[in-house]
């Protein structure tokens, strides 16, 4: 008899251990985990050039964000190791705790900001004309293309916010280089893209082209990760601030980019 009372009695103490726990493992900051692991689990595309992708001869992941994310990495102590996904299901995948961050053009959206904390944007971008080198007329927004050729990517975003303007004549092209080589050699007046791929498609191309006006709002761009971590996300901003200001972060930026994506969009 007297037995069974310090039987429940150890069972509630248990319960009691195993819940405080459960609620301290669930209380610890992202940032100590990391530190303890000694790793950065990072995860992207892996097939989104110039940002991230497998390079042809290596096969070894290379591009923009990959740089990004080795140097932040290295910041904060750690070593990046890279986990490549579908875009359709990577913050779902942040939500399960497959990786502790995406590095991968995800915009700060309002919708998103309910769901997972960002950290400071570390690329600005938005809707970018390109035009010829030797253009002499004044194309400031998408309004001035009124009655003019604008050539640009089939199915993307830009084709419905064109067309949302009457009087562009809107010419859909498979891809890049084929708009690009129409605009060349004028057989349309200017094109539209994101301006990150503008600078990256003009530092890779031998064409007589330059980037044009920002149109629309600026987007910007940051690190998502889980709710419930100050820590981690005061250490992030903090490594953002130092590979800005020690002058690393240009540097990658300028590598892939010829430009500094931290800084607003403009005419070149």
């Amino acid at each position: 008899m007297s037995s069974f009372p310090s039987r429940r009695l150890s069972l509630l103490l248990s319960a009691l251990l195993l819940a405080g726990a459960s609620v301290s493992a669930q209380a610890a900051d992202l940032l100590d985990t990391v530190k303890a692991r000694g790793t950065l689990k990072v995860a992207l595309e892996g097939n989104y050039p110039p940002f991230n992708f497998k390079d042809p001869k290596t096969r070894e992941l290379t591009g923009f964000e990959v740089d990004v994310a080795k140097l932040l990495a290295a910041k904060l102590g750690l070593k990046a190791e890279f986990t490549t996904t579908e875009w359709s299901g990577i913050l779902a995948g942040l939500g399960a705790g497959k990786y502790d961050v995406i590095i991968n053009q995800v915009g700060i959206t309002d919708e998103r900001q309910k769901a997972f904390d960002f950290s400071d944007p570390y690329t600005l971008s938005s809707a970018q004309l390109i035009v010829r080198k030797d253009e002499k007329r004044q194309f400031n927004s998408l309004e001035d293309l009124k009655g003019k050729k604008l050539g640009l990517g089939q199915g993307t975003n830009f084709e419905q916010k064109a067309k949302s303007v009457p009087g562009i004549d809107v010419r859909t092209y498979p891809g890049s280089p084929e708009y690009l080589a129409d605009l060349a050699s004028g057989r349309i007046d200017a094109a539209l893209n994101d301006s990150l791929l503008v600078s990256y498609l003009l530092k890779s191309s031998n064409l007589p082209l330059k980037g044009g006006a920002p149109v629309g709002t600026i987007d910007k761009i940051g690190i998502p990760f889980q709710k419930g971590n100050p820590q981690f996300k005061a250490a992030l901003n903090k490594a953002l601030a130092d590979i800005e200001q020690d002058g690393s972060f240009k540097q990658v930026s300028v590598k892939w980019f010829g430009i500094d994506v931290s800084k607003p969009p403009a005419a070149q």
